[in-house]
C-alpha cells in the first residue's frame, strides 16, 4: 500500500503543477473489480467496486511518430479493500462518429495485491485463500484497456471503459492470474 501511495503522491506532483494547456482531462467513475472475460476462474474473488481516476495530458510532439498518444496517470481503489493500484501510461484516441470516439491505452501499474500463497504449494490451507484472493505474481504489472468516450458539450463527457491488468509472463513469473475491470467515468476537459 506504500508503494501505491508514493506513486499517486508522485503522480500529483505533475497535476498541481501544471497549466491547463499541459493537462488536459480529468477523469472520475466507478468500475466493477474482477469481472467474467474470458478467463472466468477467478472472477467471482475480490469483489466491489472501485473508484477510479485519471488525470491525461497533452501529448508531446515527441510522441507524433507513434500517433501522438496523450500521457495519463491514474489510480484506482477497490473499496472492498481487495487489490488497489495506480500508474501511467499512453492513450490513443480516434474519433469514428460525430461526438464519439474509440481509446486503446497501454500502461504500467503497481497495486497493492496478493502474490503468492502464504503456505508451501500443495497445503490444503492454501484452498480456503485460493476462494476469495487473486494472486498476481508480479508486484508490477501491464495496463491495457479500452474506452468508448462520448462527448456531452465542449468541457464534459462520459466513458465506458475496460482493463486489463496482468504481468503476461514478462514483468514476472508463475501465477498470472490478472483482474479485469469495467466501468463507466465522467470527463472533465480543461483550457478554454
Amino acid at each position: 500500500m506504500r508503494r501505491l501511495l508514493a506513486l499517486l503522491a508522485l503522480a500529483a506532483v505533475p497535476a498541481a503543477t501544471a497549466s491547463a494547456q499541459l493537462v488536459e482531462e480529468v477523469r472520475v467513475g466507478l468500475t466493477q473489480h474482477n469481472i467474467c472475460v474470458l478467463d472466468c476462474d477467478n472472477a467471482h474473488k475480490e469483489q466491489g467496486p472501485n473508484v477510479s481516476g485519471e488525470i491525461v495530458f497533452a501529448s508531446p510532439d515527441v510522441l507524433d511518430v507513434i500517433g501522438s498518444p496523450r500521457p495519463y496517470v491514474m489510480a484506482s481503489v477497490n473499496l472492498g479493500g481487495d487489490t488497489s493500484f495506480g500508474g501511467a501510461g499512453l492513450h490513443w484516441n480516434w474519433d469514428f462518429a460525430d461526438g464519439w470516439s474509440f481509446e486503446p491505452g497501454i500502461g504500467y501499474v503497481i497495486h497493492d495485491g496478493e502474490l503468492s500463497f502464504p503456505f508451501p504449494q500443495g497445503d490444503p490451507r492454501n484452498d480456503v485463500i485460493s476462494e476469495s484472493k487473486v494472486f498476481l505474481g508480479s508486484r508490477d504489472l501491464f495496463r491495457t484497456s479500452l474506452a468508448l468516450n462520448r462527448d456531452l458539450g465542449d468541457k464534459w463527457g462520459a466513458q465506458l471503459m475496460f482493463e486489463h491488468l496482468s504481468h503476461g509472463q514478462i514483468l514476472g513469473k508463475g501465477r498470472n492470474q490478472g483482474i479485469d475491470n469495467v466501468g463507466v467515468r465522467v470527463i472533465y476537459r480543461l483550457g478554454e
